[in-house]
C-alpha cells in the first residue's frame, strides 16, 4: 500500500495494491509517467510518479500476467457433465370440494356518530333581573 497526503487539503489516504496494479498497467499501455490519485475528502487529483509506484510494487509485471491468466480462466465456461434434465414432479390432483352456498358475511352496523350540539346559553346579568322586578 502507498500512503499519501493530499496536496490540497492535507488529508492522509492510501492507494491499495489493486488500484496500484491497475494504474501501472494503464500507464504502461498509454505510455504515461504519472497517475492521478483522487483524494477521498476533496476529490482533487494528486499526481503520483510512475517511479514511486514501481518502488512500492516492484514485481507488478508478474502480478499483471497472473491476473490476466486468471481472467482468461474465468472466461472459459466449465465443462458440464452430460446429465438428463430434472423432471418436475407431478402434483396430485386437488380433490374437488363440495359446492356450498356462499353465505353473505354478517356486517356489523356502523356505529352512529354523535354530533356535537352547540348549547347556546344566554347570559343574564344581575342588573337586568333586578330591573325586571
Amino acid at each position: 500500500m502507498l500512503n499519501l497526503r493530499c496536496l490540497y487539503c492535507q488529508t492522509p489516504f492510501t492507494v491499495g495494491r489493486a488500484e496500484m496494479l491497475s494504474a501501472l498497467i494503464s500507464m504502461d499501455a498509454k505510455g504515461q509517467n504519472h497517475y492521478d490519485a483522487h483524494c477521498p475528502r476533496c476529490r482533487r487529483a494528486n499526481s503520483i510518479s510512475r517511479q514511486r509506484m514501481e518502488l512500492f510494487y516492484p514485481n507488478w509485471r508478474e502480478a499483471a500476467k497472473q491476473e490476466a491468466k486468471a481472467a482468461v480462466v474465468a472466461e472459459k465456461p466449465a465443462k458440464l457433465e452430460e446429465t438428463e434434465p430434472i423432471k418436475k414432479a407431478k402434483k396430485p390432483a386437488a380433490k374437488a370440494k363440495p359446492a356450498t352456498e356462499k353465505k353473505p358475511s354478517a356486517k356489523k352496523p356502523a356505529a352512529e356518530k354523535k354530533t356535537a350540539v352547540k348549547k347556546t346559553t344566554t347570559k343574564t346579568s344581575k342588573t337586568s333581573e333586578t330591573k325586571k322586578k
